[in-house]
């Protein structure tokens, strides 16, 4: 480093030596450059390759036997020189032929088992050494060297693992890093551009792998499709008539010991209309739903949004809206409540208009279905326009492969174990078989449905109870059935590496307000992001303009979502997801949200006065403002007589005219009104003993560190730095 920085014109005494913002700056940016020169020369040699693999594409051709000229016997030397080279090819294509009648030996594992065996019982102690094989690129087709030439990669791969892709030792990775500017161990998992930097430098080009564990999954064979039930996803705005929807169907389609409420240890149940199956998932809003598609996963086929016809559309309606159009999937409109004396049906649909819903009796393409759950109204229609809705998809599986699918919800009981919920998108799974969720893997020990019956295997788009894991899954991963216990391990060893890598790498930890400083020191934020939940509309807007005023030039507060009712799961989704505090005016969250807020270290905060969330907030931002840095004279002494001690130095007797002056504090020597030094007291004494202070009027002894300039009417003026809290004011 002290080499860098001398060839950046710095002039550094030692690598203890204090690195100053200039020198920061000037690394950086040569680090900067240098980087990006590295990717331009791998994009160079990458173009060259491509230019390389297009000429071998049309080879010119070769000289062959057949056309060689016959030599005269005027040109003796020519003749023997074209002797020569035909032999030379002779032998080329006799090498080539015996190459390709080369047949594979094959391996006896009886006799390699006692082989290793034997060789292992005559070995001692020593450990023996890894072989590490040199590439060659001069020899071999140049479309093999090319596929050689390619490696397979994940993210946050260590140095060790890149080099043993590589067949290069993790000493020469190392070394390639140090030249590119880069500390690293064999053990440190690096990132996708540096890999990508290091394998070009090596003459590798990178393929990113697919996620771990799929290359375990098996594919559908379009012999073996098979038509699945629809999955359903009902949404909308709380108290809007969901749950009495769901109570309907489950009522009207399940045998009569099976009737009553919605079982509420299960995320998704089965139903069956005119002998077509639908499979519905009891999500509470779309909390869930956003919670599976944060993780990546996609399983809902069809989305129905509930609006009440006395109510209309709701904030948590345009949510669920914009929720199911980020997902892509086909959107059914129900207008519950339709009995109701109050009910708005036309102002009801002029809403969903303004929010590009337009229903097909007013010409547009969104299916509309008015219903009552209490009467029954419009039900059947519902589940009718469901089932053409899933034909017009074309929904269809495998069922013959190994089950592949989603976990909807997981928990732990006593007794049992973990237990997780999960729904089928493919395939077939049974009792016995080895899965993966996950970080979690296991053996499945038993199989429930939605009524709680055992059964023996589950098919597509089913949902069932399943027990087996080693631990608690996170809803939302996708699980899959893998040959054996073995590969389900080594799969999730290594998504467990992956995930703890990325939770190491977080770009910034969760925010709270009490911290919310030394965050913002490090520049890991530049707002301070807020969700204002509230019990009444008033309250809200009110809260929602006072805190939204509270800003300057430097730091500012962002609102990113306001809203009446208790704080939600989906609340602390989104707070988490987007580092955000919840401020919550006279309202609660409930006990999911909750559990949830603990689990993502969400800050969740508590108000009854608009005006305490105003100050607590203008106290944190304030915090953030950097201090006013001032200094404070604390005593001011003059030297009297000079006294030089052995192994100590010079020694200043003085008198205390102002204040006070102590131990380790910061002094100025002032010499006829100019500065000459600025240090530290390093020794502070009166008559023979140490002292921490000397007060006004008194005489002391004052050695000043790593100085001894000092003369008779020197003036040491000692002071303190006092940095003042700014305010928004």
């Amino acid at each position: 480093m002290v080499k860098i920085l001398k060839d950046l014109n710095f002039n550094p005494k030692s690598h203890m030596s204090v690195a100053t913002a200039e020198m920061v700056y000037a690394v950086n940016k040569k680090f900067t450059e240098e980087r990006l020169s590295a990717k331009r020369d791998m994009q160079q040699k990458k173009e060259a390759r491509e230019r390389k693999r297009t000429q071998a594409a049309t080879p010119a051709g070769r000289p062959s036997l057949d056309k060689l000229k016959v030599p005269t016997a005027g040109t003796i030397h020519k003749d023997s020189i074209l002797t020569d080279t035909a032999r030379r090819l002779e032998r080329k294509k006799k090498k080539k032929e015996r190459r390709r009648r080369r047949v594979k030996r094959e391996v006896n594992r009886e006799e390699v088992t006692r082989s290793y065996r034997a060789t292992m019982a005559t070995l001692e102690s020593t450990k023996s050494k890894k072989k590490y094989r040199r590439t060659s690129s001069s020899t071999g087709d140049e479309t093999d060297t090319d596929a050689r030439n390619v490696i397979s990669v994940n993210e946050y791969i260590s140095v060790a693992e890149l080099g043993k892709l590589m067949d290069h030792k993790p000493v020469e990775v190392i070394a390639k890093l140090l030249e590119m500017g880069m500390m690293a161990t064999i053990n440190q998992r690096l990132d996708l551009d540096t890999i990508e930097m290091i394998a070009s430098e090596f003459g590798f080009d990178i393929r990113v792998a697919m996620e771990i564990g799929e290359s375990a999954k098996e594919e559908e064979q379009e012999e073996t499709l098979a038509t699945r039930a629809p999955v359903v996803t009902i949404m909308g705005h709380v108290d809007h008539g969901k749950t009495s929807l769901l109570d309907y169907i489950r009522k009207s389609n399940v045998v009569a010991g099976e009737a009553g409420a919605i079982t509420q240890h299960i995320g998704a149940y089965e139903v069956t209309h005119e002998g077509n199956k639908i499979v519905f998932l009891d999500t509470p809003g779309h909390e869930a739903f956003t919670a599976m598609r944060a993780r990546g996963t996609q399983i809902t086929d069809i989305v129905v949004i509930v609006v009440a016809a006395d109510e209309g559309v709701k904030p948590q309606t345009v949510e669920a809206i914009d929720h199911s159009r980020a997902a892509d999937v086909p959107i059914i409109v129900t207008i519950s409540k339709i009995d109701k004396p109050t009910a708005k049906l036309d102002e009801v649909q002029t809403q969903l208009a303004n929010h590009n819903l337009l229903s097909e009796d007013w010409g547009g393409k969104t299916i509309t279905v008015g219903i009552s759950s209490k009467t029954g109204e419009g039900i059947n229609k519902l589940l009718d326009m469901i089932i053409l809705q899933a034909e017009m998809l074309d929904l269809k599986a495998d069922p013959s492969i190994r089950a592949q699918g989603v976990v909807v919800d997981a928990r732990l009981e006593r007794g049992r174990g973990p237990v997780a919920t999960v729904l089928v998108r493919k395939g077939t799974c049974k009792i016995g078989d080895t899965i993966v969720a996950g970080v979690q893997s296991g053996r499945i020990r038993t199989i429930a449905n939605d009524r709680d019956q055992r059964i023996r295997e589950v098919g597509p788009s089913t949902p069932a109870q399943i027990t087996g894991f080693s631990g608690v899954p996170e809803a939302g991963d996708s699980f899959l059935v893998v040959k054996s216990d073995q590969e389900a391990k080594e799969i999730s060893l290594k998504r467990s590496q992956i995930k703890r890598e990325y939770e190491y790498r977080r770009p910034h930890a969760p925010v709270s307000l009490a911290g919310i400083y030394d965050q913002i020191q490090e520049g890991q934020i530049k707002e301070v992001r807020l969700i204002i939940k509230g019990d009444v509309g008033g309250s809200v807007e009110v809260l929602s303009d006072t805190l939204g005023k509270i800003a300057t030039d430097e730091v500012k507060t962002n609102i990113i979502r306001q809203g009446v009712g208790a704080i939600t799961e989906s609340d602390v989704l989104l707070a988490a997801a987007s580092d955000a505090i919840i401020i919550g005016f006279q309202v609660s969250p409930d006990v999911r949200a909750r559990t949830m807020a603990r689990h993502e270290n969400v800050d969740i905060r508590f108000y009854d006065v608009i005006y305490e969330a105003e100050d607590d907030i203008k106290k944190a931002l304030e915090g953030l403002l950097s201090p006013d840095v001032s200094e404070k004279l604390v005593g001011l002494t003059e030297v009297r007589d000079t006294f030089r001690v052995p192994k100590i130095g010079l020694i200043a007797g003085c008198y205390v005219r102002e204040g006070r002056i102590y131990r380790n504090a910061k002094v100025r020597l002032m010499r006829d009104g100019k500065l000459i030094y600025t240090g530290v007291v390093s020794s502070l004494k009166r008559f023979k003993e140490d002292v921490r202070e000397v007060k006004e009027s008194f005489e002391c002894g004052i050695g000043i560190e790593n100085f001894n300039d000092i003369k008779i009417g020197d003036t040491i003026e000692a002071f303190e730095l006092v940095e003042v809290a700014r305010t928004l004011d």
